[in-house]
């Protein structure tokens, strides 16, 4: 019987260690099986954000096409632009009294986007000549801000006279990247996509970011001058990366021309014509040259807005708030106004271009003039809200018209010079706003001026086009 009961207690005992080894071991399991709940859960609100991002951007083929990576990398270049712009605002505009302010900004303004003006006009043909290198190009202008990003942090906190060329070389990398950004779009274009619909998810994409981002700037701002520029400085390493990944065709050049831009028979240079050394920016067709004019005039009031309100609004908030209230306002109705100007632009497609380009110049002409008839608080948010709106949809309009009546071969070349003069037409704006008196009356009865000019020169010659149903395609050689 001991015998018996000998090997009936080992096995009780061995039955004993089994059943704590197997509870151990499924304790183990547990606390994993929450580690990894806790890390899921935690990873959850980036990780299912960057799923919703990407779902968003690559969807109706733009994932396939490549126009997915295009839109990401814009949304990057948002973001990095706009905490540049909060680190340079806080230093240059908010930290000193108005009048001393004006002056810090004019010089700014003389420094940096004077030398714009003439560097400008050049970006375009310079890039044009570099079409199998757009990858690179993008790439360099995100590493260039990236440095210069570095370079400002250190002057923004010293007020060194560094900051000036370092914002001059920010301001050309940002617009060469524009430049080319817009030569890249039509080589991304889904299958049945048009080129109106491609821009407006791009642009989208970048006002998304530009929202996002502008706040955690200021967050940024809080705890430090230099803090926002870091930012900028990741963001911008980011998008150097991102850049290349893009679809190698975006650096063919297979099929493409320099755009002439010329209408009449004595611009034009066919195979028997004598070939011009330099096309420049002529025209393509009277809807593309009065389009051309009309967002001009759009784009100049931007320029004008932006400088202009800012100090006026500075000076004297709207009633019952204060200045950066009052900014914030009417920087928020703006950016709705521009969102919403790109949905409805993708909404209507390519329909009567040249309608919508004369409709929207004349309504936010007679917003301009009503705001300054009757100068307030509400009509300055409404004004900025439809300057907004008006441009957005004015520039996918020109797009369309671009895509509609410019030929395969130079359209690349048009979209990127036609930007490349809407961004100069912008640095006059902001430098007319610069100088104009404090009086509110007073600058938009000018604007309006402006306005009516641009509206007046530009409205017959889009009308009789679209009458015609676009006249006849010019002819390239």
């Amino acid at each position: 019987m001991a015998a018996a009961r000998t090997p009936q207690g080992a096995t009780g005992i061995g039955a004993t260690r089994g059943t704590k080894g197997r509870s151990a071991v499924s304790g183990s399991g547990r606390k994993s099986g929450s580690v990894r709940a806790i890390g899921r859960a935690l990873h959850f609100p980036f990780t299912g954000t960057a799923r919703g991002i990407r779902k968003a951007t690559h969807a109706h083929g733009a994932g396939e096409s490549g126009l997915g990576k295009l839109i990401e990398l814009h949304g990057v270049n948002g973001a990095g632009d706009v905490m540049i712009t909060v680190a340079l605002a806080s230093t240059v505009f908010f930290s000193v009294p108005t009048d001393e302010a004006r002056g810090r900004v004019a010089l700014y303004l003389a420094i940096t986007m004077a030398p714009f003006t003439v560097l400008a006009p050049v970006i375009g043909p310079l890039l044009d000549r570099l079409p199998h290198g757009r990858r690179a190009a993008m790439a360099g202008a995100m590493l260039a801000r990236a440095l210069l990003a570095l370079v400002l942090s250190g002057a923004v906190a010293t007020g060194s006279i560094e900051m000036y060329p370092a914002a001059l070389g920010v301001l050309v990398s940002s617009k060469a990247y524009g430049v080319v950004r817009s030569a890249v779009v039509p080589r991304l274009l889904p299958p049945g996509f048009s080129l109106v619909k491609a821009n407006s998810r791009v642009t989208l994409g970048g006002l998304l970011a530009t929202g996002v981002a502008a706040p955690v700037g200021a967050g940024l701002q809080a705890l430090g001058p230099r803090y926002p520029l870091y930012g900028a400085f990741l963001i911008f390493v980011a998008g150097t990366f991102l850049s290349f990944s893009l679809p190698r065709k975006v650096d063919s050049a297979k099929g493409e021309d320099v755009a002439l831009l010329a209408a009449d028979e004595q611009h034009l240079h066919g195979p028997h014509r004598q070939q011009q050394k330099r096309p420049g920016l002529r025209t393509v067709g009277i809807a593309v040259t009065h389009a051309l004019g009309a967002n001009a005039a759009l784009r100049w009031l931007s320029g004008f807005l932006t400088f202009f309100l800012a100090f006026l609004l500075r000076e004297h908030p709207l009633t019952g708030q204060s200045a950066a209230v009052s900014l914030g306002m009417v920087a928020v109705s703006a950016g709705l106004g521009n969102a919403l100007g790109t949905a409805v632009g993708a909404w209507l497609r390519s329909r009567a271009p040249e309608v919508i380009i004369v409709t929207v110049v004349a309504v936010v002409l007679g917003a301009t003039v009503t705001a300054a008839a009757f100068f307030g608080a509400f009509l300055v948010a409404c004004l900025a809200a439809v300057a907004g709106f008006s441009q957005a949809l004015a520039k996918l309009s020109l797009d369309a018209l671009i895509q509609r009546d410019v030929p395969e071969l130079v359209r690349t070349s048009a979209f990127a010079r036609s930007e490349t003069m809407l961004q100069v037409c912008w640095v006059f704006g902001g430098a007319v706003g610069i100088v104009m008196p404090l009086n509110g009356a007073l600058g938009l009865s000018v604007a309006a001026v402006v306005l009516a000019l641009g509206w007046t020169t530009t409205v017959r010659g889009l009308l009789s086009s679209a009458r015609h149903g676009g006249g006849a395609k010019p002819r390239v050689a």
